[in-house]
């Protein structure tokens, strides 16, 4: 799964989710785009799932890019445990994404065949998202 190489520290904060996406809320590579339109966290699971979708759509002809990267840890404590002892050590990491951030873009040549993707990958993520086309 994604992980960072290094970090500065081991474990997080939560962090709160008030602002709307800056950075990142257009398509540069691709001509069509995964845009969120909630905030939340994405695991590093759900990002290889939808690596996956996007790698067997445009097998034959396309291109696609990952616009997130998962660097933020997530602890979790073990079942059955007490109350105290400190924070839990970290299970997986997740990336944090504000309204209007676009998650993945792709290049496929056919439009009905982006739509299906779009439907898939959105099945994957649990977030509301929505497809968007670079303007030509």
């Amino acid at each position: 799964m994604l992980q960072p190489k290094r970090q500065k520290f081991r474990k997080q904060f939560r962090g709160s989710w008030k602002t709307i996406a800056i950075k990142g809320g257009t398509i540069v590579f691709g001509h069509y785009g995964v845009k969120t339109m909630e905030p939340g966290w994405i695991t590093d699971r759900q990002i290889e799932a939808c690596r996956v979708v996007m790698a067997r759509a445009t097998r034959k002809a396309g291109k696609f890019w990952i616009r997130i990267f998962p660097d933020k840890p997530f602890s979790k404590k073990p079942p059955e445990v007490t109350m105290g002892g400190g924070k839990g050590d970290i299970s997986h990491f997740v990336a944090v994404v504000s309204p209007g951030r676009v998650l993945f873009e792709y290049e496929i040549p056919d439009h009905l065949e982006a739509k299906h993707v779009h439907k898939v990958l959105s099945s994957k993520l649990g977030l509301n998202t929505k497809l968007v086309e670079k303007r030509s």
